[in-house]
């Protein structure tokens, strides 16, 4: 499938939505947990099984946007937003047939597996393409997107509670849900497949959105990026930063009301419920937010307010945490925005490190950090709490070291970044344009060989 090029005339602004359309509907990944208590109790699962399917969905992402990323740049945005609308429609498909038959690999397998690879490949679909749109603003361009993957659960998580709800109670009205995601999700990537369009040989002028120069910069490869100090570094960052976001998130609602249990204010199970919808609503606004604000002040310094700022943040929730209410909301809002803010920012630091040429394969590969702190948060968070709890404490004494353990994390990670460079020239590559060649010129080779 040829990548589409976009004819004279043709607005950048209907690039956006395209990728918006395509992220709204993988960001549904967020809202996994919906399905989890009505699969316990249909399939006599422990919550630990049912967590596989996200648990493997998020490590697919990972690997197959690191080892497909150079597809999706060879082949472009329509075919990489194809293979996505496959992968994660057919995956909820051959969750339908494992639910109705109640063969719980079978949901493992098609949401986990096959549907892991459309996350995968649908997220970094539209990042190259955006950001030749938009050589001006990629902050803000990536972070269009990428918004749609925070907010896709704020969409999914009472669509699909309504569905459970709706349809018959058991196996069957799950298999009912998943088929139906299945086949709404098909028709609303398919918009973004027909609407995406790759930008002319020249890259868009900065001003008018229209063909302008060729890309400038320094212009490396993936293969070449990997093998840069500034690649691990921020592999370092981006790893930390959504460790620190991915703990609170993973475990929002018992936290809080750990938090506050013995206070004489404690926490409702619908007011927790709210403070989890809180944090998706300040994910989604920090992806774009952030991801702007960085076209103003530089992604090294956005960066700097990520890590040192959210590593406060923490210290003021594990000091007075449990003291304030409002205090403990706040910091977690400003936690999570960073969080979200951390992945809209990432494609845009890449361009600015290594340039457009493969920013799309070098951001695939870097996403295995997101696959790492997917694990890694969730583990610390929970294996202290559990061991706090066997020692016998309770409330905010369960988070206390974990909290402290998230500090050193994001100050590793404000070292990480404080550590990159520019890259150095020998690691350039930028493809030399083919000239062709007139009779003379050939002739005088032919006689000087």
């Amino acid at each position: 499938m040829r990548p589409p090029v976009a004819p004279a005339g043709w607005s950048r602004w209907l690039v956006p939505p395209a990728a918006l359309s395509v992220h709204l509907a993988i960001g549904q990944a967020y809202a996994w947990s919906v399905f989890k208590p009505p699969l316990e109790s249909a399939l006599n699962l422990s919550g630990t099984q049912s967590a596989l399917p996200f648990q493997l969905g998020i490590v697919m992402l990972g690997l197959s946007a690191a080892f497909g990323g150079t597809l999706v740049e060879r082949n472009g945005p329509r075919w990489a937003m194809s293979v996505a609308l496959v992968c994660f429609s057919s995956g909820f498909l051959i969750s339908a047939l494992g639910a109705l038959t109640e063969q719980f690999w079978l949901i493992v397998f098609g949401y986990g597996f096959v549907g892991g690879i459309g996350l995968g490949i649908g997220y970094i679909s539209p990042v190259s393409t955006l950001i030749k749109w938009f050589p001006d603003r990629p902050g803000m361009a990536t972070g269009i997107a990428i918004m749609g993957f925070g907010g896709g659960a704020l969409i999914a998580s009472p669509w699909s509670a309504q569905m459970l709800e709706s349809f018959p109670q058991g196996s069957g009205g799950i298999a009912l849900a998943f088929a139906v995601h299945g086949i709404v999700y098909m028709v609303f990537m398919s918009l973004g497949v027909l609407l995406v369009r790759v930008p002319p040989r020249a890259a868009p002028d900065a001003t008018r959105g229209a063909p302008g120069t060729a890309a400038t910069g320094p212009q490396v490869s993936a293969r070449q990026a990997i093998r840069t100090p500034q690649f691990w570094c921020l592999w370092i960052v981006l790893c930390m930063n959504v460790t620190a976001g991915i703990g609170i998130l993973e475990k929002a609602a018992p936290m809080i009301t750990d938090f506050f249990a013995d206070t004489s204010t404690p926490v409702s199970a619908s007011a927790a419920a709210g403070f989890v919808a809180l944090l998706s609503a300040a994910n989604m606004a920090g992806r774009i937010g952030w991801s702007s604000t960085s076209d103003l002040i530089g992604r090294k310094n956005v960066y700097r307010l990520y890590l040192g700022v959210g590593a406060l943040m923490y210290l003021l929730i594990s000091l007075y945490g449990d003291a304030s209410k409002p205090l403990f909301v706040v910091c977690a809002l400003v936690i999570l925005s960073f969080y979200g803010g951390g992945f809209a920012t990432i494609p845009a630091y890449l361009k600015d490190l290594f340039g457009t040429y493969q920013v799309g394969a070098i951001h695939g590969r870097l996403l295995t950090a997101w696959s790492t702190a997917g694990v890694l948060g969730p583990l610390i968070v929970n294996r202290v709490a559990d061991s706090q709890e066997d020692a016998g404490k309770h409330g905010s004494s369960l988070y206390g070291l974990s909290l402290t353990i998230m500090i050193g994390l994001l100050v590793v990670g404000f070292v990480a970044n404080e550590l990159v460079r520019p890259v150095d020239p020998r690691h350039h590559h930028v493809p030399a344009p083919r000239e062709p060649a007139d009779d003379t010129t050939a002739h005088d080779r032919r006689q000087s060989a």
